[in-house]
């Protein structure tokens, strides 16, 4: 693969122009790698969700006083990535959107939903896609094997690893 690789990591969301970048959301879990495309404007976004939700109270991201991440949670991430993806040219309505991730990493018995973090996040964004007038074009979510994410700047090509799976285009 040509070009330089920019990693998204945990509660982290980017956005690109340039063709020469591929983003990449690595060892997706149970959290959920959300990438988006215009492919008008040729604008690239990819976050990598870590909760499904926000809460006012939690603490800031490395406690360094900067503020909450707004890719941490799905509720939050979602409209930080479309409107950074705006501010650089895109439209909402011409965005494509796939996810990846969302598995049932950690398993106990007698578990409940508390635990089903994976399942939890990917409602959690599509409930926020759905409030954003959006919905996944493709996406590759659940089971119980990790996934790594990757966009492609030039030309919005997304692709999923699956561990025992190989890779795939979404």
């Amino acid at each position: 693969m040509n070009g330089q690789i920019v990693s998204v990591n945990l509660g982290e969301s980017k956005v690109s122009t340039d063709p020469s970048v591929t983003m990449v959301c690595f060892g997706l879990g149970s959290c959920v790698g959300l990438a988006a495309y215009d492919p008008q404007a040729r604008v690239a976004g990819l976050t990598h969700v870590v909760l499904p939700a926000s809460v006012e109270d939690r603490p800031t991201h490395g406690g360094n006083g900067a503020g909450p991440a707004p890719g941490r949670f799905a509720d939050t991430a979602v409209p930080h990535l479309i409107a950074a993806m705006e501010a650089k040219g895109a439209s909402r309505r011409r965005l494509s959107v796939r996810l990846a991730g969302g598995a049932q990493m950690l398993a106990f018995a007698g578990s409940g939903p508390m635990w089903e973090i994976g399942q939890r996040n990917v409602a959690a964004v599509h409930q926020a896609l759905a409030a954003a007038g959006l919905s996944p074009a493709a996406e590759d979510v659940g089971g119980n094997s990790g996934r790594t994410l990757r966009l492609a700047v030039d030309g919005g090509r997304v692709t999923v690893s699956v561990v025992g799976r190989g890779e795939h285009e979404l």
